[in-house]
């Protein structure tokens, strides 16, 4: 397409005077090899260029201020259906172990780093079992949601580790990630010999939502009980 010398003047322009491209397209929609065609040659001063990285970062932080703003309003949709749920399950001793489990074991989001997925992590197999069990159940999450990683000494036997967890949790070899402990001599350690397997990772994929709703779960528990 064939533009006229006017439609080029007025975005050589606005390119001056601080807009971005996607700015500079909103006004004046023309192909965006165009509009870089024509402005590869404009040279900017530096307190255009000043201008131009100000804007871009006032843009930013609106949108960073937006997406602030819904995950407040989801936490909040998420709290108050969590509450919906105490009647049915406070009296379940199988939710009441594995909500206290996670509480105590599992990772927790922090102020900056707000929507971090769920991971839990134990050497114990029988609270590895309950965890995935009770995900299963009360997350209704399907094998296929969860990823392993196992964090194991070097001086530990890696191959009878790894038969040993994919028993437990159900998975092949392939599925657990591997990560090496290094060895410290000195250690005080007291999971060591024949009866050590690592630590097991459970990292529960797409998670935020679900991180939320056990964090309300744990609120409206502790409100049922008098703790608040």
């Amino acid at each position: 397409m064939t533009y006229n010398n006017s439609i080029k003047e007025k975005v050589v322009t606005l390119r001056k005077s601080g807009l971005s491209y996607s700015e500079i397209l909103k006004k004046i929609p023309v192909a965006k090899s165009t509009l870089a065609a024509w402005l590869q040659s404009v040279n900017l001063s530096k307190k255009q260029k000043q201008r131009l990285t100000e804007r871009k970062k006032q843009a930013q932080l609106r949108g960073a201020l937006a997406r602030k703003d819904i995950r407040i309003q989801n936490t909040k949709k998420i709290f108050i259906e969590a509450k919906k749920d105490i009647p049915n399950i406070i009296k379940d001793p199988f939710w009441i172990s594995g909500i206290l489990l996670y509480w105590a074991e599992g990772s927790k989001q922090k102020e900056n780093n707000p929507s971090s997925t769920m991971r839990f992590s134990n050497s114990d197999q029988k609270m590895i079992r309950l965890f995935l069990e009770w995900s299963k159940k009360y997350l209704n999450l399907k094998s296929s949601d969860f990823a392993f990683d196992l964090y194991i000494h070097k001086t530990g036997d890696l191959e009878k580790s790894l038969i040993f967890w994919t028993n437990i949790i159900n998975c092949k070899k392939d599925d657990i990630h591997v990560y090496f402990k290094k060895h410290q001599p000195k250690t005080t350690r007291k999971n060591v010999g024949e009866n050590y397997h690592g630590l097991i990772r459970i990292n529960l994929r797409k998670s935020t939502n679900l991180y939320r709703k056990v964090d309300a779960w744990i609120s409206h528990l502790c409100e049922y009980c008098g703790i608040v």
